[in-house]
């Protein structure tokens, strides 16, 4: 009886000693991954804020520099920023500001954090689901060192995007455990019912319920990734592997699409606030102003420019202009590589299935930011392949293991080919992180690399007239309202270049010409009032100031202005309520103060004196 445990005993110490050999080297892995990105992006920590978004979001936004309040989270889940609904990555923002107030490297640090994160994550997912060590290490790596995901990082705006890019791998590492155990669970379900013996409990629920509440909080952070449901219909196909057998029929297949219903209603709705939102905010281009046509011919270009930025990373760009439309010779060549790629990854799915997993991940998860529903003046963008990306490198990597297995120096050509990867990876990653140190550096840089891109004409005057620089910055004005003579924001940019200058008439048109495009421009309606107000013209002034608080009532610079405006105009009372409503948003405001003292003294100022 004692020599059949020992046959059992020790098959038991063998695997219990491989398991724990496993688990070191994944764990040596995470952590090597980790630090290797930490040391990577660290730089990031002396980048400044740029012009771009980042007002919005953090630097001229009163309510996320007020901190973490109950007003200020009411505040985020009640009120779009940016033209988006993404109260989380909102609330992100309010606790960086509690912590680390204005200074930028704390905000960065925290996206370096949540990327390396990330990057672990993506490792534990595919490492998870397939037991391939190292295609999942080298995917992870080339997710976190590729140049592309720069913008994503280094750009403080971007916090959404390393946000939800957590919450959505952790919806698929949950989802990912609760498929495995359910599997499992039905198999020994089905045994014991032939053997007439009572059901066992579900221990895949917890993960199921885990994986809808990050992907809630995923919505909550983006909601681009309301395509993640079709993603985990594509990790049933490979490599979770739920889609043999008798799921193969039509009733397997809508078991597997009826137990995402709730994904699919949260992305639903989602969808519906974004658009709702976006439309009612104006970013949503027309199309009057960009027919059906240009949109997906765009469309078809920047699925093959993000494949050839996947694999060849050079002149990135913090924005990309739109061209309206590209000629048809290159649609159609675009058109043709997609329909043969998709349709070569179709042939091949059997033998290969990881291929059209990859590539319908990458095709998919870009649907809501490739452009048929156009937002904004850019014609593709860096930060969108931050997720899509996933689809290629894992189709890619375990392609070419496949393609080299039976090879005879396997091992070393694979090594020598990923190190070179990661090593001009990490060259090229660390070199477009040293363009976004300042704003000076990111929109030249944009300018040498891309060709009629106003934005950056219109950005980099920005930040050259905040540095005294006035004559190149008016150049960069001028050439930015030459390039796109409809874009509201170089009108007025050049108007304030020459209110600085002292043409005050010519700023006034600028003004004007920039409301006649976007009647709503708080911006535009502020500077309006300024030139009013330096001409003297106070009613005028309080016009434009009282405009632009209706359209932004938190804008404290505006309600400081019009307490100004009001107090030349003996509205003494009317002023006082302005800059007392001024120091409540702001408290400590100096100017609002000072304002607020003066107008308290002109009221309580003997008459006649």
């Amino acid at each position: 009886m004692r020599r059949p445990e020992k046959s059992i005993s020790a098959p038991s110490r063998a695997t219990a000693e491989v398991l724990a050999r496993s688990c070191y080297s994944e764990w040596l892995v995470a952590v090597f991954l980790a630090l290797v990105t930490i040391a990577l992006y660290w730089p990031a920590m002396r980048c400044d804020f740029i012009n771009y978004d980042d007002p919005d979001y953090v630097t001229a936004n009163v309510h996320v520099q007020n901190g973490l309040t109950l007003a200020s989270i009411k505040w985020a889940f009640l009120n779009p920023v940016a033209e988006n609904w993404h109260p989380l990555t909102v609330l992100s923002h309010m606790l960086d500001c509690d912590i680390f107030g204005l200074e930028p490297w704390g905000h960065h640090l925290v996206n370096v954090l949540l990327h390396t994160l990330n990057v672990v994550l993506v490792f534990v997912l595919l490492q998870q689901m397939t037991g391939a060590l190292w295609q999942s290490a080298l995917v992870a790596a080339l997710f976190g060192w590729h140049p592309l995901h720069v913008e994503s990082v280094a750009w403080v705006a971007e916090r959404k995007d390393v946000l939800s890019g957590f919450f959505g791998l952790l919806t698929l590492i949950c989802y990912a455990r609760y498929a495995r155990k359910r599997s499992s669970a039905e198999r020994r379900e089905a045994g014991a019912g032939s053997n007439g013996l009572a059901p066992a409990p579900r221990p895949w629920a917890l993960d199921y319920r885990l994986a809808l509440f990050f992907f809630a909080l995923c919505l909550m952070s983006k909601p681009t990734l309301v395509t993640m449901p079709f993603v985990m219909l594509l990790l049933d196909y490979w490599p979770l592997e739920r889609v043999t057998g008798d799921t193969r029929r039509v009733a397997g297949i809508s078991r597997l699409v009826r137990e995402k219903i709730p994904f699919f209603a949260l992305a639903a709705a989602a969808s519906v606030v974004t658009f709702v939102v976006q439309k009612t905010g104006s970013s949503v281009v027309t199309g009057e102003s960009l027919p059906l046509g240009a949109r997906v011919g765009n469309a078809l270009i920047s699925y093959c420019r993000y494949l050839g930025k996947i694999f060849y990373p050079t002149d990135l760009a913090v924005f990309y202009p739109h061209p309206g439309y590209w000629p048809m010779g290159k649609v159609l060549l675009a058109g043709g590589l997609l329909l043969g790629l998709t349709s070569w990854f179709f042939v091949q799915r059997r033998r290969y299935p990881f291929l059209l997993m990859g590539w319908l991940w990458f095709v998919g998860t870009l649907v809501p930011m490739i452009g048929l529903v156009q937002t904004g003046g850019q014609a593709m963008a860096d930060r969108h392949t931050y997720i899509p990306s996933l689809g290629v490198l894992i189709l890619a990597i375990w392609g070419v293991f496949e393609l080299t297995r039976r090879w005879r120096y396997h091992a070393i050509a694979l090594s020598l080919a990923g190190s070179v990867a990661i090593v001009l990876c990490l060259a090229m990653t660390r070199q477009q992180l040293g363009y976004w140190q300042d704003n000076e550096t990111l929109f030249r840089h944009a300018l040498a690399v891309t060709e009629n891109n106003f934005l950056a004409h219109n950005n980099l005057g920005d930040a050259l007239l905040h540095q005294g620089q006035i004559q190149e910055a008016l150049s960069h004005f001028q050439e930015a309202v030459r390039i796109n003579p409809l874009a509201p924001e170089s009108h007025n940019n050049l108007g304030l270049v020459y209110l600085n200058l002292g043409q005050t008439d010519k700023a006034i048109s600028q003004f004007q010409e920039a409301l006649r495009r976007k009647p709503d421009f708080v911006y535009a309606h502020i500077n309006l009032g300024l030139a009013f107000l330096k001409m003297g013209d106070n009613y005028g002034a309080a016009s434009q100031f009282q405009e632009t608080v209706r359209l932004k009532p938190d804008f404290v610079a505006a309600r400081v202005n019009l307490g100004i405006a009001l107090l030349n105009q003996g509205q003494t009372d009317e002023a006082i309520s302005q800059f007392q409503e001024a120091l409540r948003l702001r408290p400590g405001f100096t100017q609002a103060q000072t304002c607020l003292a003066r107008a308290l003294e002109m009221k309580n100022a003997p008459a006649g004196r």
